[in-house]
């Protein structure tokens, strides 16, 4: 069956996957090695698909003294001593994550184990690494014996390119990757998204599921195919498909009638039987379709999540918190809202500040309708969340990334800030979310809103422009300029306030003004199809309430 064959039982492998070499590779440029990988030119060719994984792997850059195939053959044998492989112990890092075997035979699963062994004993920095037997298993596929095997991993793990980011070796590193992930999937798959917090009681436990699905439930025909990206691209193809898989189970499970008990659970599965409604193409197509933040945007997400744990305390694996459950019943309580529409707020907020709990900073009922009052217990408090209830019984308001105090930096004339990750919403009479968008001439927003006009245009994604040369303070791409067709300098404009009134931009156009008594307010939005202002044109405030965000969550 070929030098490549060692290791596999081919009674269980796709019958249209050949042995023999029929193609060769033609290119080394990474622009044809992409689009290679994305057609799947070598998905059917084991032989070939061995030898350009050999030739990838050997030009991801190292670390100086990486283990090769020789160290493997030295320590195996004292590694493994007299024991099976099928009952070498897996070491803790892997985290009792599933050993697929992806159509290996006997030798090959055992050889999987005895390779893993053989990792941790050179690689005691690794504190977590759940994808590891997949990974290995996936690549003794592609390997003439162990020790290669062996190498091909190291390589991976090695990789001391700060470019590239290729497996998560500790917990924070994946953690702050479910947290990313739970967080493209609030910007780009809100429909499955809703359906996850309807569903579910701990969003971010189902999102932590992200890299098991590709790494242990997806078929070996699929996890090939998506590796043959991966090592041509990097992580962010890990992003794309699973964001891919979730919009197609949000596919098939808004067709169903009955609810699940564990949504968790009903993902696995899905994943694990996507052969029967999703084939590989289909899956990468949808994957590449998504039009995904740039790979140094997500990585800038990424650290601001990683600091946030950080700065928790959350550094190694722990029983985590509850993430909803971080608006405590018993401790909530506001005139506005209750726990259930304040646990859908925070499914909309960042990842890294769904850890905290919400405090109430102001409210006109106790504070009384003073906007220098209003901007003295504001300010210290980054981010907010701004909650308005009309004398209609219409609620809406905002998330405010930004401290009220930046309003002082325009001197005494009414100037803008905020960063992209601001948004507006209305929960009465319906729930929704607008986000996205950007003033563009803050000169004429007074004159907009005060002759019912549309102040704020919708931000075209793909626009180009600078990025923020120094986004040590705010590590997050949604600060990016670009998204908002503005100059670096300009940043994103999304809030302003001053003596005589706020004013807050949202998306599809939306936009709030509030007068300087906190008791009156207006709303602007555009004429689009099916689109509903946040609440009246014009409207009476009855309550106003600012909250902001502590961390209660102990080290």
């Amino acid at each position: 069956m070929g030098e490549y064959s060692r290791f596999i039982d081919w009674d269980k492998m796709d019958a249209s996957i050949q042995d023999q070499d029929s193609k060769e590779l033609t290119s080394t440029e990474f622009q044809d090695l992409k689009q290679l990988a994305r057609q799947g030119y070598w998905a059917k060719n084991h032989s070939l698909r061995a030898k350009v994984y050999h030739k990838l792997i050997s030009n991801i850059p190292c670390r100086t003294v990486t283990p090769d195939a020789n160290v493997y053959r030295d320590i195996v044998v004292k590694i493994v001593g007299k024991r099976t492989s099928s009952a070498l112990p897996l070491p803790e890092f892997v985290d009792d994550s599933l050993v697929p075997t992806y159509c290996l035979n006997a030798e090959g699963v055992g050889a999987v184990r005895k390779i893993i062994s053989c990792i941790a004993s050179q690689f005691p920095d690794i504190s977590f690494c759940p994808a590891l037997p997949s990974v290995v298993a996936l690549l003794l596929h592609y390997s003439r014996d162990e020790a290669e095997c062996f190498e091909k991993v190291c390589r991976i793990l090695a990789c001391n390119d700060s470019s590239k980011h290729l497996i998560d070796q500790t917990f924070l590193a994946f953690e702050s990757s479910c947290m990313t992930f739970g967080d493209l999937v609030n910007k780009y798959c809100q429909a499955a998204h809703k359906l996850m917090v309807a569903v579910s009681e701990d969003v971010l436990e189902v999102y932590s599921d992200w890299q098991r699905w590709l790494f242990g439930e997806l078929p070996m025909t699929y996890i090939a195919r998506v590796f043959d990206v991966f090592l041509v691209e990097g992580y962010k193809v890990l992003y794309r498909v699973a964001l891919a898989l979730l919009k197609f189970f949000h596919k098939v499970r808004i067709g169903q009638t009955m609810e699940s008990d564990n949504v968790q659970q009903d993902i696995r599965a899905f994943v694990r039987d996507i052969a029967k409604s999703v084939p590989p193409e289909k899956l990468l197509e949808k994957a590449f379709a998504i039009r995904l933040f740039s790979r140094k945007e997500i990585h800038l997400l990424q650290m601001a999540n990683e600091k946030a744990l950080q700065q928790k305390g959350i550094t190694v694996k722990q029983k985590r918190q509850n993430v909803h459950l971080a608006v405590h019943a018993e401790n909530f309580k506001s005139e506005i809202v209750d726990v259930k529409k304040m646990r859908d707020i925070w499914s909309w907020i960042p990842e890294r500040f769904a850890l905290c709990q919400p405090l109430l900073v102001y409210t006109t009922l106790e504070h009384g309708c003073s906007l220098s009052r209003f901007f003295s217990h504001c300010e210290g408090h980054e981010p907010t969340l701004l909650l308005i209830k009309t004398t209609n019984q219409e609620v809406c308001g905002a998330y405010l990334s930004t401290d009220w105090s930046e309003r002082k930096r325009g001197g005494g004339k009414l100037s803008f800030f905020g960063t992209g990750e601001c948004f507006v919403f209305r929960l009465v009479p319906e729930v929704e979310r607008y986000e996205w968008v950007v003033i563009k001439h803050p000169e004429l927003a007074m004159t907009g809103l005060e002759q019912g006009g549309s102040i704020a245009q919708v931000a075209d994604p793909s626009s180009s422009g600078s990025v923020p040369s120094d986004p040590s303070d705010r590590l997050s791409p949604f600060l990016s300029a670009r998204h908002f067709n503005l100059p670096s300098k300009a940043a994103s404009m999304f809030m302003a306030g001053d003596r005589e009134c706020i004013i807050v931009g949202g998306g599809d156009g939306q936009a709030l003004y509030i007068d300087a008594d906190l008791n009156h307010g207006r709303t602007s939005h555009c004429n689009t199809f099916n689109n509903q202002p946040l609440c009246s044109e014009s409207f009476q405030i009855a309550i106003l309430e600012v909250w902001g965000f502590i961390d209660t969550m102990c080290s």
